[in-house]
């Protein structure tokens, strides 16, 4: 059901069960699959797929050129997986030529009031972003990942599966999987043991990561407690730490408060 104030471009791609509210504008080259809800007063526009079972709220912003200086008005993508939840205000941008020239959100993702997804960024499933989160460009984010109220987050920074940052946090530098940043520039607190407990991770797995993790930061050198901590391999959370420590990126890793 569309409903009659709504402007659809005839070339738009809209499934028969997309049901699209009062005064939204849909543009030339967007494609919107089945059993998603558009509410009234939202803008979807530029080369932007949405999958099924999507809910995006009223003043929503998606698919609108990025913002950023560099971007001459080339051909770039905004992909949006399934059952993705995009509340009132929300702003998300299609990717850049500089940085691959696509943005893409994985499933079942919550970006709360206002929250912001910049040109480039990657991000995994089950995410949450609370009210007020700004994401710069080329930020990538990976599966069950929170990120509290009125944080922002640095361009080209990283967060692992299953981290988790708290509210009002500005992060600068690469979080690891399964860790707990703070502050008004991040540290690390430590794991996210509630997160850990709640995927259903073992006591042991729990207790070995948390050793780990202190035992690497204790050192100067990262890079001689990654070579202790490869006998702890057969756990999947270190193995995560231990790979995403590894990848050479442009940021800093986020480390305890000395």
């Amino acid at each position: 059901m569309i409903h009659s104030s709504s402007i659809i471009h005839k070339k738009t791609n809209i499934n028969k069960d997309v049901e699209i509210g009062a005064f939204s504008e849909i543009g030339e080259d967007v494609i919107i699959e089945k059993n998603t809800k558009i509410h009234s007063h939202v803008v979807v526009k530029g080369d932007t797929y949405i999958g099924e079972g999507c809910n995006i709220f009223s003043f929503a912003s998606i698919g609108n050129i990025p913002q950023d200086l560099k971007y001459r008005g080339e051909k770039t993508k905004l992909i949006i997986g399934k059952n993705n939840t995009i509340r009132e205000h929300v702003t998300i941008n299609p990717g850049t030529e500089g940085g691959g020239g696509v943005t893409k959100i994985g499933n079942n993702c919550l970006f709360m009031v206002s929250s912001h997804v910049a040109h480039d960024c990657k991000i995994g499933n089950n995410v949450i972003v609370a009210n007020n989160v700004a994401l710069a460009g080329h930020v990538i984010i990976d599966d069950n990942v929170i990120i509290g109220g009125n944080s922002a987050v640095q361009q080209y920074t990283r967060i692992g599966k299953n981290a988790m940052i708290g509210g009002m946090t500005g992060v600068e530098k690469d979080v690891i999987p399964y860790g707990l940043a703070i502050g008004n520039r991040c540290y690390l607190e430590g794991i996210n043991l509630i997160g850990m407990r709640r995927s259903g991770i073992s006591n042991e797995e729990i207790n070995i990561l948390n050793d780990v993790v202190k035992n690497i930061f204790s050192k100067k050198n990262i890079k001689e407690g990654i070579e202790e901590s490869k006998k702890y391999s057969k756990f999947k959370s270190v193995s995560e730490v231990l790979s995403f420590l590894e990848q050479s990126e442009k940021r800093p890793i986020c480390r305890p408060k000395v």
